[in-house]
């Protein structure tokens, strides 16, 4: 294996697609990709890749806000290593470069959300230093009150 960590470029960020779609099973491929589209767009939103060559193995995506309590933070989100590649210690290897990348941006703290039902990221999680301080809570507003 040769590892390495990069952002992706936003003309390829629909390459991302087939891993997301690993973690998102409930949301319409193509309400997905039109969501993935005008993210790339947003100024406070990147995505970065854990790559095996040119092959894409693992994405992150990053959301960079200041909060009050904390100062510039990042919030990675839709975190996944392929499957075939679990069990590497790729995800601790790629969540340091997260740490050192985004702090080069001057971000002060890391606060992430992972599904409740998700024990294997919260035994990572608790193992890289982070702490529960909340719930994430979310509220539907469609009509269908449905969540997609």
């Amino acid at each position: 294996m040769n590892i390495h960590f990069k952002p992706i470029n936003k003309k390829d960020i629909l390459d991302i697609l087939p891993l997301l779609q690993k973690l998102n099973t409930t949301t319409p491929q193509d309400i997905l990709k039109t969501r993935v589209l005008e993210m790339i767009t947003c100024s406070n939103y990147e995505c970065v890749g854990a790559f095996d060559q040119n092959k894409l193995i693992g994405i992150s995506g990053l959301w960079y806000s200041i909060r009050h309590y904390v100062g510039k933070s990042v919030e990675p989100d839709h975190v996944i290593i392929d499957e075939t590649y679990r069990g590497n210690n790729i995800g601790k290897h790629f969540f340091n470069w997260i740490y050192e990348y985004t702090k080069q941006k001057g971000c002060e703290a890391i606060e992430l959300n992972t599904y409740t039902g998700n024990r294997k990221s919260h035994k990572f999680y608790y193992n890289e230093g982070f702490e529960i301080y909340g719930f994430h809570f979310v509220k539907v507003l469609r009509d269908d009150k449905d969540f997609y």
